[in-house]
């Protein structure tokens, strides 16, 4: 592992030393201890407090993985931080699609993978993950939206022990994507999605809508059933809404 005081993007980092004509071993993990311009999906801003919160990225070598069975990926390591962190947080920890972990309606944690493919192979996989650990206060706009472990559990928690964990979980579950245990990956992730069999209200091109998560496609698409019919959504096209 190689921790770092302070970097732009973890991320951003490792993938420059990825690029570097020294082989870069899998399973390689960059830490910062402040990471003052992290990303998260579609170039969404991740701000976690300097110090109170994890900001990571795991170098990942899937080339069995065919590129077409990438979400694959997205399974493995969301359950990796799910199964991680619901030991110190239990049930109430869920996985809302794609990959953000949430207690209740509150975000814990998310994940940003960025995969390098040459022709139509993976090359490599950039993993980078934060997770609120100690930070207790939010900016103001997302106080009701993110949570941390200090939070629930009022009380501090070692920030190296939370890591440890999840790089152990994520290798757990690694194992079993190398090994083909497809079905079993995707039946977990489904029955952990955030609001999987439940009712909850949606929105779509600014129309608001109620409907029930009863799948996700090979490909990562989200299936909710409203009015009948079953819908398939690819990432940013539909917006979960906690009240209507």
């Amino acid at each position: 592992m190689i921790r770092l005081s302070e970097v732009d993007s973890t991320n951003n980092f490792l993938k420059a030393k990825a690029s570097n004509s020294e082989p870069l071993p899998e399973g390689t993990v960059i830490m910062a201890d402040n990471q003052f311009a992290g990303r998260g999906q579609q170039e969404n801003t991740w701000y976690a407090e300097p110090g109170a919160s994890l900001t990571f990225s795991i170098y990942l070598c899937p080339l069995f993985l065919p590129v077409y069975s990438q979400f694959l990926l997205n399974m493995a390591v969301s359950l990796g931080v799910k199964e991680a962190l619901a030991g110190f947080l239990g049930d109430s920890l869920k996985i809302k699609w794609p990959n953000d972990l949430y207690d209740n309606d509150q975000k814990v944690a998310g994940i940003l993978i960025e995969n390098i493919i040459s022709g139509s192979q993976y090359k490599a996989s950039i993993v980078g993950i934060g997770v609120n650990v100690n930070q207790v206060n939010f900016d103001p706009v997302l106080l009701n939206r993110a949570t941390s472990l200090a939070k629930i559990l009022q009380r501090d928690v070692n920030l190296m022990e939370v890591l440890a964990i999840i790089c152990e979980n994520i290798e757990a579950e690694y194992l079993k994507l190398k090994a083909g245990n497809f079905k079993m990956l995707q039946y977990n992730y489904i029955n952990g999605l955030y609001k999987f069999n439940q009712p909850a209200f949606y929105r779509h091109n600014d129309e608001q809508f109620e409907g029930t998560i009863t799948d996700v496609t090979g490909n990562g698409q989200l299936v909710i059933l409203s009015e009948g019919t079953e819908k398939q959504f690819n990432f940013k096209e539909v917006e979960f809404l906690n009240n209507i």
